[in-house]
Protein backbone atom coordinates (compact mmCIF):
# COMPACT_ATOMS: atom_id res chain seq x y z
CA UNK A 1 0.00 0.00 0.00
CA UNK A 2 3.09 2.59 0.39
CA UNK A 3 3.82 1.99 -2.98
CA UNK A 4 0.46 2.53 -4.23
CA UNK A 5 0.05 6.05 -1.96
CA UNK A 6 4.14 6.51 -2.78
CA UNK A 7 2.89 6.66 -6.63
CA UNK A 8 -0.46 8.20 -6.16
CA UNK A 9 1.78 11.46 -4.05
CA UNK A 10 4.34 11.95 -7.10
CA UNK A 11 1.15 12.36 -9.34
CA UNK A 12 -0.31 15.11 -7.23
CA UNK A 13 3.35 17.04 -7.39
CA UNK A 14 3.51 16.60 -10.89
CA UNK A 15 0.44 18.36 -11.63
CA UNK A 16 1.82 21.01 -8.93
CA UNK A 17 5.02 21.10 -10.96
CA UNK A 18 3.62 21.64 -13.85
CA UNK A 19 1.18 24.50 -12.61
CA UNK A 20 3.68 26.12 -11.26
CA UNK A 21 5.70 25.88 -14.09
CA UNK A 22 2.74 27.29 -16.78
CA UNK A 23 2.39 30.34 -14.83
CA UNK A 24 5.43 30.85 -14.31
CA UNK A 25 5.70 31.07 -17.70
CA UNK A 26 2.09 33.01 -18.27
CA UNK A 27 4.16 35.75 -15.73
CA UNK A 28 6.95 36.14 -18.97
CA UNK A 29 4.44 37.27 -21.10
CA UNK A 30 3.01 34.14 -22.21
CA UNK A 31 -0.85 33.13 -22.66
CA UNK A 32 -2.45 31.13 -20.39
CA UNK A 33 -2.72 28.02 -22.94
CA UNK A 34 0.49 28.43 -24.22
CA UNK A 35 2.03 28.65 -21.43
CA UNK A 36 0.01 25.80 -20.26
CA UNK A 37 1.20 23.78 -23.02
CA UNK A 38 4.43 24.24 -22.97
CA UNK A 39 4.66 23.36 -19.12
CA UNK A 40 3.16 19.68 -20.16
CA UNK A 41 5.43 19.70 -23.00
CA UNK A 42 8.51 20.20 -21.08
CA UNK A 43 7.46 17.86 -18.06
CA UNK A 44 6.54 15.37 -20.18
CA UNK A 45 9.55 15.63 -22.19
CA UNK A 46 7.63 15.75 -25.64
CA UNK A 47 8.34 18.41 -28.55
CA UNK A 48 7.05 21.96 -28.67
CA UNK A 49 5.23 23.08 -32.13
CA UNK A 50 8.02 24.94 -33.95
CA UNK A 51 6.97 28.78 -33.68
CA UNK A 52 6.22 28.49 -29.83
CA UNK A 53 9.34 26.59 -28.73
CA UNK A 54 11.23 29.70 -30.50
CA UNK A 55 9.49 31.66 -28.51
CA UNK A 56 10.82 29.79 -25.35
CA UNK A 57 14.30 28.93 -26.46
CA UNK A 58 15.13 32.69 -27.56
CA UNK A 59 14.11 34.28 -23.82
CA UNK A 60 16.26 33.49 -21.51
CA UNK A 61 14.10 33.33 -18.14
CA UNK A 62 11.15 30.98 -20.12
CA UNK A 63 14.54 28.63 -21.03
CA UNK A 64 15.90 28.52 -17.56
CA UNK A 65 11.58 27.30 -16.37
CA UNK A 66 11.63 25.23 -19.23
CA UNK A 67 14.65 23.10 -18.59
CA UNK A 68 13.65 23.01 -14.76
CA UNK A 69 10.10 21.15 -15.54
CA UNK A 70 12.41 18.97 -17.97
CA UNK A 71 15.15 17.84 -15.31
CA UNK A 72 11.83 17.15 -12.94
CA UNK A 73 10.02 15.77 -15.34
CA UNK A 74 12.29 13.19 -15.83
CA UNK A 75 12.84 12.43 -12.10
CA UNK A 76 8.68 12.24 -11.83
CA UNK A 77 7.95 10.05 -14.52
CA UNK A 78 10.78 7.62 -13.14
CA UNK A 79 9.51 7.27 -10.07
CA UNK A 80 6.24 6.69 -10.81
CA UNK A 81 6.93 4.08 -13.25
CA UNK A 82 9.56 2.51 -10.27
CA UNK A 83 6.60 3.11 -7.44
CA UNK A 84 3.33 1.80 -10.29
CA UNK A 85 5.71 -1.35 -10.82
CA UNK A 86 5.73 -1.96 -6.93
CA UNK A 87 2.36 -1.27 -6.21
CA UNK A 88 1.77 -4.67 -8.14
CA UNK A 89 4.15 -6.77 -7.44
CA UNK A 90 3.96 -10.09 -5.66
CA UNK A 91 0.04 -9.57 -5.58
CA UNK A 92 -2.65 -11.03 -7.05
CA UNK A 93 -6.34 -12.39 -6.90
CA UNK A 94 -8.38 -10.00 -4.50
CA UNK A 95 -4.68 -7.98 -3.60
CA UNK A 96 -4.42 -7.09 -6.99
CA UNK A 97 -8.03 -6.07 -7.73
CA UNK A 98 -8.19 -3.80 -4.58
CA UNK A 99 -5.21 -2.16 -5.25
CA UNK A 100 -6.46 -1.61 -8.62
CA UNK A 101 -9.35 0.01 -7.45
CA UNK A 102 -7.65 1.98 -5.11
CA UNK A 103 -5.57 3.43 -8.03
CA UNK A 104 -8.28 4.31 -10.03
CA UNK A 105 -10.50 6.06 -7.70
CA UNK A 106 -7.31 7.95 -6.86
CA UNK A 107 -6.58 8.86 -9.99
CA UNK A 108 -9.98 10.00 -10.71
CA UNK A 109 -10.65 12.14 -7.03
CA UNK A 110 -6.99 13.93 -8.43
CA UNK A 111 -8.11 14.49 -12.01
CA UNK A 112 -11.37 16.09 -10.99
CA UNK A 113 -9.31 18.42 -8.61
CA UNK A 114 -7.21 19.44 -11.28
CA UNK A 115 -9.99 20.01 -13.46
CA UNK A 116 -11.82 21.93 -10.64
CA UNK A 117 -12.10 25.66 -12.12
CA UNK A 118 -12.01 26.57 -8.20
CA UNK A 119 -9.05 24.80 -7.15
CA UNK A 120 -7.16 25.99 -10.16
CA UNK A 121 -8.22 29.66 -9.62
CA UNK A 122 -7.34 29.29 -5.56
CA UNK A 123 -4.05 27.61 -6.10
CA UNK A 124 -3.37 30.23 -9.29
CA UNK A 125 -3.19 33.11 -6.72
CA UNK A 126 -1.23 31.41 -4.36
CA UNK A 127 1.37 30.52 -6.90
CA UNK A 128 1.71 33.99 -8.43
CA UNK A 129 1.42 35.42 -4.98
CA UNK A 130 4.50 33.12 -4.20
CA UNK A 131 6.41 33.42 -7.22
CA UNK A 132 6.00 37.27 -7.68
CA UNK A 133 7.90 37.45 -3.58
CA UNK A 134 10.41 34.93 -4.13
CA UNK A 135 11.24 35.34 -8.15
CA UNK A 136 11.65 37.94 -10.91
CA UNK A 137 9.75 36.77 -13.28
CA UNK A 138 7.91 39.53 -14.93
CA UNK A 139 10.82 40.11 -17.51
CA UNK A 140 8.92 40.46 -21.01
CA UNK A 141 10.00 39.27 -24.10
CA UNK A 142 10.49 42.96 -25.86
CA UNK A 143 11.25 41.63 -29.40
CA UNK A 144 7.84 39.75 -29.77
CA UNK A 145 5.87 42.31 -28.24
CA UNK A 146 7.31 44.94 -30.11
CA UNK A 147 7.56 42.92 -33.34
CA UNK A 148 11.04 42.91 -34.03
CA UNK A 149 10.63 40.14 -36.20
CA UNK A 150 7.55 41.06 -37.97
CA UNK A 151 9.59 44.46 -40.14
CA UNK A 152 9.20 46.70 -37.06
CA UNK A 153 13.03 48.03 -35.67
CA UNK A 154 14.00 50.12 -32.94
CA UNK A 155 17.21 52.38 -34.74
CA UNK A 156 19.54 55.05 -34.15
CA UNK A 157 19.49 58.02 -36.47
CA UNK A 158 22.01 60.52 -36.30
CA UNK A 159 20.47 63.77 -37.86
CA UNK A 160 23.41 65.43 -39.89
CA UNK A 161 23.39 69.26 -40.92
CA UNK A 162 21.27 68.84 -43.92
CA UNK A 163 18.73 66.11 -43.12
CA UNK A 164 15.00 66.52 -43.65
CA UNK A 165 14.91 66.22 -39.70
CA UNK A 166 17.38 69.14 -38.97
CA UNK A 167 15.84 72.05 -36.64
CA UNK A 168 12.39 71.33 -36.62
CA UNK A 169 9.81 70.42 -34.39
CA UNK A 170 8.43 67.42 -33.84
CA UNK A 171 4.88 68.48 -34.51
CA UNK A 172 6.28 70.05 -37.54
CA UNK A 173 7.37 66.28 -38.57
CA UNK A 174 4.21 64.55 -38.42
CA UNK A 175 6.30 61.71 -38.28
CA UNK A 176 3.21 59.64 -36.57
CA UNK A 177 1.75 59.37 -39.91
CA UNK A 178 5.02 57.83 -41.62
CA UNK A 179 4.17 55.10 -38.68
CA UNK A 180 7.20 56.86 -36.80
CA UNK A 181 8.03 57.21 -33.38
CA UNK A 182 10.40 58.99 -31.34
CA UNK A 183 10.87 57.33 -28.11
CA UNK A 184 14.07 59.30 -27.13
CA UNK A 185 16.82 61.94 -28.02
CA UNK A 186 20.72 61.32 -27.09
CA UNK A 187 21.95 65.41 -27.67
CA UNK A 188 25.46 66.82 -26.78
CA UNK A 189 25.25 69.52 -24.66
CA UNK A 190 29.01 70.92 -24.22
CA UNK A 191 30.75 67.71 -22.57
CA UNK A 192 27.38 66.12 -21.35
CA UNK A 193 25.20 63.95 -23.25
CA UNK A 194 21.78 64.73 -22.60
CA UNK A 195 19.24 62.62 -22.50
CA UNK A 196 15.78 63.58 -23.83
CA UNK A 197 12.85 60.33 -22.97
CA UNK A 198 9.61 60.85 -24.61
CA UNK A 199 10.20 64.03 -26.38
CA UNK A 200 6.53 65.95 -26.40
CA UNK A 201 5.85 67.76 -29.89
CA UNK A 202 7.16 71.54 -29.50
CA UNK A 203 10.76 69.29 -28.94
CA UNK A 204 12.63 70.86 -31.45
CA UNK A 205 15.17 68.40 -33.57
CA UNK A 206 18.32 69.54 -33.83
CA UNK A 207 21.84 68.62 -36.21
CA UNK A 208 24.20 65.77 -34.21
CA UNK A 209 21.04 64.94 -32.20
CA UNK A 210 20.68 61.00 -32.02
CA UNK A 211 17.15 59.94 -32.38
CA UNK A 212 15.71 56.47 -31.50
CA UNK A 213 12.87 55.40 -33.00
CA UNK A 214 10.28 52.67 -33.79
CA UNK A 215 9.30 52.59 -36.96
CA UNK A 216 9.17 49.29 -40.03
CA UNK A 217 12.55 48.52 -41.00
CA UNK A 218 12.22 50.31 -44.89
CA UNK A 219 10.36 53.67 -43.54
CA UNK A 220 13.13 54.48 -40.46
CA UNK A 221 15.90 53.30 -43.42
CA UNK A 222 14.24 56.12 -45.57
CA UNK A 223 14.08 58.75 -42.59
CA UNK A 224 17.53 58.46 -41.70
CA UNK A 225 18.61 59.00 -45.95
CA UNK A 226 16.14 61.98 -46.60
CA UNK A 227 17.90 65.50 -47.07
CA UNK A 228 16.24 68.52 -46.89
CA UNK A 229 14.35 70.15 -49.74
CA UNK A 230 11.28 69.27 -52.27
CA UNK A 231 12.92 65.59 -52.59
CA UNK A 232 12.88 65.55 -49.02
CA UNK A 233 9.14 66.72 -48.36
CA UNK A 234 7.93 64.19 -51.36
CA UNK A 235 9.42 61.68 -49.65
CA UNK A 236 7.92 62.40 -46.32
CA UNK A 237 4.51 62.51 -48.60
CA UNK A 238 5.15 59.22 -50.19
CA UNK A 239 5.55 57.30 -47.13
CA UNK A 240 2.82 59.02 -45.44
CA UNK A 241 1.05 57.91 -48.17
CA UNK A 242 2.05 54.44 -47.61
CA UNK A 243 1.14 53.79 -44.25
CA UNK A 244 -2.43 55.25 -45.12
CA UNK A 245 -2.90 52.25 -46.97
CA UNK A 246 -1.15 50.05 -45.21
CA UNK A 247 -3.71 51.00 -41.92
CA UNK A 248 -6.52 50.35 -44.63
CA UNK A 249 -5.83 46.99 -45.33
CA UNK A 250 -5.05 46.31 -41.29
CA UNK A 251 -8.27 47.86 -40.80
CA UNK A 252 -10.19 45.55 -43.03
CA UNK A 253 -8.88 42.47 -42.93
CA UNK A 254 -8.90 43.04 -38.50
CA UNK A 255 -12.25 44.64 -38.62
CA UNK A 256 -11.15 47.19 -35.99
CA UNK A 257 -11.12 51.51 -36.94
Amino acid sequence: MIALFSFLTIVVLSIIVVRIGAIALELTGLSPEVASFQAQSAFSGVGFTTTESEAIVNHYLRRRIVRLLMLLGGAGITSSIATLVLTFVGEGGKGFALRGTILGGGLLVIFLFARSKYIYNFTKKIIVKALNRYATLRLYDYEEMLGLSKGYTISRITVRENSWLSNRKLRELNLELEGVLILSIYRKVGDEEKFIGAPRGDTEVKSGDVLICYARHDVAKSLSQRVKGIEGDREHAFCVEKERKLCDVRRVRGGFD
